[in-house]
């Protein structure tokens, strides 16, 4: 006689191996090494959540409001494009025109400057000057500060006077460095960006990456026919 199996212990229910509860056991054993790499894929999961948090991942968040996501060039109508052109300031208060420009000024290995104005306007958002001194440092030594990784182009004048109020920052420490690259990205890089192929295109109503149209041919009707008399002579 078979030894029963002991299927709950704590219930003292047993049934012998040739019934179905000893098929139904066997089963589930054979599944635990499947739920035992579940684990290891959770892990993954979580270890590519956090990756998606790095900043690096998110370089256009700061482009718009929380909240706020800017328009993708092809949904930018030719009537949005034309008022880029009428000024800079127009075409920086839009939040696809700055991301546009943004775009372009990557392809000039220049994106420090706008990046530099962005974080400027984010750093006079400040509401109280506990936060001023971070965002100070911050700012001197990602833009401005000697060999900084994205050291912007300032005279020597506006860099000296810009480093002496970093340690004691106010609202207004960096408008004149904000202000010497602003007008230098007005003068410079705006005017090949209203030249620049990506920026016709959206004036023009053209998306590069939207097939062209084929027009279809023209096909004939009845009243094409009318008052043709059949020639049955063909006959």
């Amino acid at each position: 006689m078979e030894n029963p199996l002991l299927l709950f212990p704590q219930l003292n229910i047993s049934a012998s191996k040739d019934k179905s509860y000893y098929k139904v056991m066997k089963s589930v054993i054979k599944e635990e090494p499947h739920k035992a790499s579940k684990p290891g894929a959770k892990q993954k999961r979580n270890r590519l959540s956090l990756l998606l948090q790095k900043p690096e991942f998110h370089e256009s968040d700061h482009l718009g409001k929380p909240g706020n996501v800017a328009k993708p060039a092809s949904s930018v109508s030719p009537e949005e494009a034309v008022k880029w052109g009428e000024s800079f300031d127009k075409l920086l208060s839009e939040k696809a025109g700055l991301d546009a420009f943004t775009k372009f000024l990557k392809t000039e290995f220049s994106e420090e400057n706008i990046e530099f104005w962005i974080a400027c306007e984010d750093y006079k958002k400040s509401k109280t000057a506990h936060e001023l001194l971070p965002k100070a440092k911050t700012i001197f030594e990602t833009f401005i500060q000697k060999d900084a990784p994205k050291e912007v182009n300032l005279d020597f004048h506006t860099k000296e006077a810009t480093s002496q109020n970093i340690h004691q920052p106010l609202i207004t420490t960096f408008d004149t460095a904000q202000n010497t690259v602003y007008r230098l990205m007005e003068q410079d890089s705006y005017p090949r960006f209203l030249r620049s192929d990506p920026y016709l295109n959206l004036v023009k109503g053209r998306n590069p990456s939207r097939p062209t149209l084929r027009r279809r041919s023209r096909s004939f009707t009845v009243n094409d026919f009318q008052g043709v008399r059949p020639d049955f002579t063909v006959w």
